[in-house]
């Protein structure tokens, strides 16, 4: 599933041109003669960490759509879309959501996402990959999932995650960059160009570290919206469904777009902390458990 992705990197250009704009505009006030004012600094970072998260969450539906090419389906053309349409419309309203868009994007891989700031007004995609390797069942079952995380909400969920996550980053990445302005550069204010050039450089360097929390998030989601579509499609197609990704994912994709897949590829070690979502192995045995 695509939508970790497709959050995290919108999340990061929103940052970026928010950061630029700000710097611009001269409206940065943490900045004084005697350093850095804690308190302005955690305000600033607050508004500019939670902000970047809640505008990437207001024009998720619209990225996913731009960077994914998923075309919604407004008239079904074929039988496939009707059985889609239908089928999500069940869903919905036995999830007691209302009915998301639905879209068709062309790609080999089996997968597929949901995303939007509002239960009622949700985005649900699948790949042509998917559609074609899968039977309606399986297909059912992933669709089940997709309309759990809606349900769930679980963007919304992540975008206080990601807010807060921000918000510590910027905030700490100023704190160290001041800290080795003054120790290595010897600036007198703590914000010269060592600052800036530091600030930056622990900025990518906590961001990284912090999206190991957002990555546990994910793996969490992902086991609750498998029971969540297993309850909508039926265990055993849940199963099957897990099953035919494993399949599909064999041999796995490459490491750097693993992560990003729906089966979320194999880890272990140090390199599990940056999975999106568990093995599928794990997920087949949660479900298998809970009977």
């Amino acid at each position: 599933m695509k939508r970790i992705f497709l959050f995290v990197a919108t999340n990061i250009a929103v940052l970026l041109v928010l950061s630029v704009a700000i710097r611009i505009l001269g409206i940065d006030h943490y900045l004084n003669q005697g350093g850095l004012n804690y308190q302005s600094l955690l305000i600033f970072a607050a508004v500019l960490g939670m902000g970047g998260s809640f505008i990437s969450l207001l024009i998720s539906k619209m990225s996913a759509k731009r960077m994914m090419g998923a075309q919604v389906i407004e008239q079904p053309r074929n039988a496939t879309e009707s059985w889609l349409l239908e089928t999500v419309r069940r869903q919905a309203e036995a999830a007691g959501i209302g009915m998301p868009e639905v879209a068709i994007f062309d790609s080999p891989q089996v997968n597929a996402f949901a995303t939007g700031a509002k239960k009622d007004n949700a985005l649900v995609a699948v790949s042509s990959g998917l559609l074609q390797s899968m039977s309606r069942d399986e297909a059912e079952a992933v669709l089940g999932h997709e309309i759990s995380h809606v349900a769930n909400g679980d963007m919304v969920t992540l975008a206080l995650i990601q807010g807060v996550v921000n918000t510590f980053v910027f905030f700490l990445s100023r704190v160290i960059g001041q800290i080795v302005d003054r120790a290595v550069f010897r600036s007198e204010h703590g914000h010269g160009p060592g600052f800036w050039i530091t600030s930056i450089i622990a900025q990518v360097v906590l961001g990284i570290l912090a999206s190991i929390i957002v990555m546990w998030f994910s793996r969490q989601r992902e086991f609750r919206a498998d029971a969540g579509g297993a309850r909508l499609a039926g265990r055993t197609s849940m199963i099957a469904a897990l099953e035919r990704l494993k399949r599909a994912h064999e041999p796995a994709l490459p490491d750097q777009l693993a992560a990003f897949g729906i089966s979320g590829g194999m880890a272990s070690g140090i390199k599990r902390l940056f999975m999106s979502h568990p093995p599928l192995d794990e997920r087949i045995e949660a479900l298998r458990s809970s009977a």
